[in-house]
């Protein structure tokens, strides 16, 4: 398919009638005899891995792109790189392409790290003396220290992620096209990631491919859906990740709407009494492997930050009622975070606040110290210490990888300056836990399952 190479397009990516089809053969052979003798006999079936699709990325847009395992999404982001020719259609690309699709892909296996970092962005546009100039800030975003000089083969995919992603977060690109390759890696480092991509979308294009609708969602407006090589919806990422969970979770026979309606809102709990709430279950599934073991880890005062360092975090740690410090805390206790800092230079009212953080960097919840103290603010000199205490009950944290970020300012809510921002001052790893669905959990006053005319079945009494 041709295009107009002189037609101003707005698009950073265009997509018309794209198509791949592949032959599949029934035994090796077959395939052998069909390339020598090209005889109708010997053709395989043919297998569209991608057909007829249509769509547009306008410039400075971010899309995601989901669908199930098989369902053409890479060959789709290949087919736009230009790594894989259409079998019909085309695609139209403007600027500087920068892609991380499988793992290893534009690297040697046999060259080193740093002979690598100068290949792959050789093969994305740079020039040796670009990437002399950018190389220590390469080597500073993928922190793999002393492997930087081995051999990639050696590397494990955690480390293969972290220099393309360094590769490709210094190409200047114009379009940046990921595929899944924030499922590997760490928390740390899936956390620059995210603040990069998130920086990267004020003023370039992105094409963002994953299983994870909560991160589709996260980080972008639009959401495409493939399945079975055709664009099925095209639409708000919100509306697009609904449907896609609805037709995952029912066969593909029902939409969102559908399964919305199906549901309705149980009667509200009484009046909260005045004594705070326990839920009751937990004594029970603490007992079980669903006890939701959160693991913590000390302060890192290194932590990337910013701010204009009139005030600086000296501690960060989680307490329990009794002000002992944890190192472990389970989902549904009480806990205090304490957050220890220093003044540098004179401040008028001082604000502390913090943001628990998923792996992929979404803010699951938050606080600060301005409403507790906006009518009394103590004003602080040079070198006084200082410190907030946050009383909560730790939510219920499904499995993984969590970090906390703290933050020093003055001023009000609404305008106020920062000082200092640690981005992962404290890290958690969540072993185990009885959440079934959403970022987080919280314990429940009380959970019934009824019969009309039977007792009531409260399952903290009856498990």
């Amino acid at each position: 398919m041709s295009f107009d190479e002189q037609s101003p397009l707005r698009a950073s990516i265009t997509v018309e009638g794209l198509g791949k089809c592949y032959e599949t053969f029934s035994k090796p052979h077959h395939q052998l005899f069909n390339l020598i003798t090209r005889n109708a006999r010997w053709h395989g079936k043919k297998h569209w891995a991608v057909k007829d699709i249509n769509f547009s990325v306008s410039r400075g847009e971010a899309v995601g792109i989901i669908g199930k395992n098989g369902a053409g999404k890479s060959t789709l982001l290949q087919l736009i790189c230009g790594t894989l020719s259409p079998t019909e259609g085309g695609v139209r690309t403007v600027g500087r392409i920068a892609a991380l699709l499988e793992l290893g892909a534009g690297f040697n296996p046999e060259f080193t790290g740093r002979e690598n970092v100068y290949l792959n962005a050789a093969l994305l546009g740079l020039t040796e003396h670009e990437v002399d100039e950018r190389f220590e800030s390469i080597a500073r975003f993928a922190d793999i220290g002393k492997f930087l000089d081995q051999p990639v083969k050696t590397y494990s995919s955690g480390m293969f992620v972290r220099l393309a992603f360094a590769v490709i977060a210094h190409v200047d690109a114009d379009v940046l096209i990921i595929d899944e390759a924030l499922a590997v890696g760490d928390a740390f480092f899936t956390q620059k990631c995210m603040r990069f991509l998130r920086q990267f979308m004020e003023k370039g294009t992105l094409l963002f491919v994953t299983h994870d609708t909560n991160s589709v969602v996260n980080l972008c407006k639009r959401a495409i859906w493939i399945d079975e090589g055709r664009l099925r919806l095209d639409d708000d990422a919100k509306i697009v990740a609904e449907r896609y969970l609805a037709a995952f979770y029912n066969g593909g026979s029902e939409t969102a709407d559908d399964t919305q309606s199906k549901a309705k809102a149980a009667s509200p709990y009484e009046n909260l009494p005045a004594q705070p709430p326990r839920d009751s279950r937990l004594d029970w599934i603490n007992a079980t492997q669903w006890r939701n073991d959160i693991e913590l880890f000390q302060f890192n005062a290194l932590a990337e930050s910013f701010g204009d360092g009139a005030a600086q975090v000296v501690q960060v740690m989680l307490h329990d009622l009794d002000e002992r410090p944890l190192s472990w805390v389970v989902g549904g206790e009480l806990v205090k975070l304490k957050v220890e800092a220093r003044a540098h230079c004179s401040l008028r009212q001082p604000i502390v606040g913090f943001i628990f953080k998923d792996k992929l960097g979404q803010s699951l919840f938050g606080d600060n110290t301005f409403l507790s103290t906006a009518l009394c603010p103590e004003p602080l000199v040079v070198d006084d210490a200082y410190q907030a205490v946050f009383e909560f009950e730790m939510p219920i944290l499904p499995p993984g990888d969590y970090s906390v970020c703290i933050a020093l300012a003055s001023g009000t809510q609404q305008i106020h300056t920062i000082h200092q921002w640690i981005h992962d001052a404290l890290m958690l790893k969540s072993h185990s836990s009885s959440v079934t669905s959403g970022l987080l959990g919280i314990p429940m006053r009380r959970i019934s399952l009824s019969v009309p005319g039977r007792d009531s079945l409260e399952d903290a009494n009856r498990l």
